[in-house]
């Protein structure tokens, strides 16, 4: 339990080339009054905080975190306040213990990379190489993709972290306590997953959306299905393909379409051979699931 009287980690939130995605998903955190018990968030764009932007390039304290939101680049015209982005971030990464990048963008190029391939990428990963601007700093660097990231993932590597606890990194340096987990772990339409039976439409309750509108939650790590976004819903929860914004080579196009060669889709869950996603794909199709065809609330029955 943090102590009224403990010291707070002192956090810096640094943009990039950003939409301001993840800031809009942190302000849906439910549980501010605890965050500010235990941090002291010395800069942030939107918040009222005791450092402004220009004061960032005279900086000199060592602090705990550095939250970078926002892609990375090297472009010395790309500013923050009077300072090039890249000249204040390398000298606050110096700075930080920690460096968190918030979001797809920081982790690995994500949105903003499809605009300028060449000069944007991630601190450390530009997309699924280990190519970023900032590279040196892996060792101090954890990954948080999203996009935009979920406010209690933010929250638990920040506690983790605060407390002396490293979270266990997978090879693109997200926690495996959050990653380890597919977006598929927990959708509630996973019985129509087993069953091929697939969505009629988007908004729809009823089916599966992976074989037909381009769902990516078999093969995306994230928890998005156990940690419920504003502790209510998901993506696939109200009938819209995930689109594996959690993974380095996000954004993919054609987003809401599954790619198939031979009615067989072109990527199968993460990890299933395709001889065994045959088999079972031959069995199940055997039978017909009346109770699953139908809909679970059907308007054309009512009386009026």
């Amino acid at each position: 339990m943090h102590s009224p009287t403990a010291q707070k980690a002192k956090i810096i939130w640094l943009q990039g080339v950003t939409c301001n995605g993840n800031t809009h998903s942190f302000l849906n955190y439910e549980g501010f009054e605890r965050f500010f018990q235990r941090y002291d968030l010395l800069y942030h764009p939107l918040f009222d905080t005791e450092l402004g932007i220009n004061d960032l390039s005279k900086f000199e304290e060592n602090f705990d975190f550095l939250i970078l939101e926002g892609a990375v680049t090297g472009n010395e015209e790309f500013k923050r306040g009077k300072t090039s982005f890249a000249k204040l971030f390398e000298k606050l990464a110096k700075k930080a213990r920690y460096i968190l990048a918030a979001g797809s963008c920081a982790s690995y190029g994500g949105v903003f990379k499809e605009y300028d391939p060449e000069n944007i990428t991630g601190i450390v990963f530009d997309k699924e190489s280990k190519r970023g601007i900032f590279k040196e700093y892996e060792n101090k660097t954890v990954n948080i993709p999203g996009c935009p990231l979920h406010p209690e993932w933010l929250i638990t590597v920040l506690d983790m972290l605060s407390i002396g606890k490293m979270p266990h990194l997978d090879e693109y340096l997200r926690p495996k306590e959050l990653y380890a987990y597919l977006a598929h772990d927990g959708c509630i339409r996973n019985e129509y997953f087993e069953w091929k039976i697939d969505v009629k439409d988007f908004g729809y309750k009823e089916g599966c959306l992976y074989y037909e509108h381009g769902c990516r939650g078999p093969m995306t790590h994230a928890s998005c299905n156990k940690i419920l976004w504003n502790s209510v819903s998901s993506k696939t929860m109200a009938g819209m393909p995930c689109i594996g914004c959690t993974e380095p080579d996000f954004p993919k196009t054609e987003l809401f379409e599954t790619k198939k060669y031979m009615s067989i889709p072109a990527e199968l869950p993460f990890g299933i051979p395709k001889r065994a996603y045959l088999t079972v794909t031959g069995i199940t199709k055997a039978f017909k699931i009346d109770r699953l065809e139908k809909r679970l609330i059907d308007d054309s029955k009512r009386d009026n």
